[in-house]
């Protein structure tokens, strides 16, 4: 298996970090999304350039973004840590941080959930032991409220403005690839963190957030597309039912359907994994994609998860829809022919999907 991206031992040290860090920013924002899939159809129905404007209607998408999402996610974080009292105080605690600062506070609430829920669990196993017997519920109540207003004032006048600062340093990097016209170099980065399993701490954790800030104030925005556009794998997969080694081209019509159309972008990762120069495929594909929806000024209004092209659809704004899916086509054709003259000129016998896959769901569970 060295032909693989890393080696299956020695899962530790930078690498594992950041894995179980992308593992836990994905455990607070999936549960959530459909609760993120609602507020993207809200906007792209309801917003003055939506498909059917209504003012009144509109008038939810301010509070959904800015108040719901972050406290469902600091909810389900703080539950991660210390059960329904860590979702309680997560929530309440993050109330703080989304008042102390003017942008929603997604990164706020997937440091202030799990870090009040931590504490209030410290606290918990500090006072329990010492309760008098009859005065479990009333101390207990207690604990949450003072800790959590604590908290909240902490958020509201520290966390906050901190992640703010953070999320403009970031918006400040991402916009200045933009108004340079440099933002497919973000592919080099994005795809093979991908094949990495950390694609849902790039999207969910960094290009999400940023691209709500921007949906917010223009309606769609085009870093909801760097990491979700499924035009690469769909090329990479077709690559290997042209090219690749014949005894796996009858597992790609099925992964095609997986990943295209159901939106599971994982399924390719085993492909790479088993010719790790496709990923340069991947690369060239994913900038070839962003770059074309830079050109054609495209944007979404909300991440479509999963990755599939029926989510596209469904949070494009009117008047893209034919722009978008050039786009996907463009990047799906550059990663199939790169990949198939990757495959053609590999002579590596490494058809191990089996072990490649295995692999891949090492890299998911670590």
């Amino acid at each position: 298996m060295t032909n693989y991206i890393g080696s299956t031992a020695g899962h530790t040290g930078w690498r594992a970090a950041v894995q179980k860090l992308g593992g836990n920013l994905a455990g607070m924002v999936i549960p959530n999304i459909g609760a993120f899939i609602a507020w993207g159809l809200l906007t792209a129905l309801f917003i003055p350039t939506g498909w059917l404007p209504n003012e009144s209607y509109a008038k939810m998408v301010g509070p959904m973004i800015v108040n719901l999402l972050p406290i469902l996610i600091a909810a389900t974080g703080g539950r991660m840590v210390h059960g329904q009292r860590g979702a309680v105080i997560g929530a309440v605690a993050t109330v703080g941080v989304i008042v102390g600062s003017d942008i929603p506070m997604f990164l706020g609430a997937m440091i202030m959930g799990p870090l009040s829920a931590w504490i209030l669990k410290k606290i918990d196993g500090v006072v329990d032991p010492k309760v008098p017997t009859g005065f479990e519920m009333l101390i207990s109540n207690f604990t949450l409220g003072i800790s959590g207003l604590l908290l909240a004032m902490v958020g509201f006048k520290g966390i906050g403005p901190v992640v703010k600062n953070v999320s403009d340093t970031l918006g400040s990097w991402i916009q200045s690839l933009v108004d340079n016209n440099l933002l497919p170099l973000a592919s080099l980065i994005i795809e093979p963190a991908k094949v990495l399993f950390l694609n849902n701490a790039i999207n969910h954790g960094v290009l999400g957030p940023l691209g709500v800030t921007q949906a917010k104030e223009t309606g769609r925005s085009i870093l909801f597309m760097l990491e979700t556009n499924p035009g690469p794998g769909l090329g990479i997969l077709l690559a290997y039912w042209v090219a690749g080694p014949k005894v796996l081209r009858g597992s790609v019509p099925g992964a095609v359907v997986i990943h295209f159309l159901g939106g599971i972008h994982e399924i390719y990762f085993p492909y790479i994994l088993m010719r790790p120069r496709l990923i340069v495929a991947a690369i060239l594909g994913g900038a070839s994609g962003v770059f074309m929806n830079v050109v054609l000024d495209n944007g979404l209004s909300a991440t479509p998860s999963p990755g599939s092209i029926f989510a596209y659809l469904a949070v494009t704004p009117p008047g893209y829809t034919f722009k978008v899916l050039l786009a996907i086509a463009v990047s799906a054709v550059v990663a199939f022919f790169v990949g198939a003259f990757l495959l053609k000129t590999d002579k590596s016998v490494n058809d191990d999907l089996a072990g490649a896959t295995a692999q891949k769901d090492a890299y998911k569970g670590r």
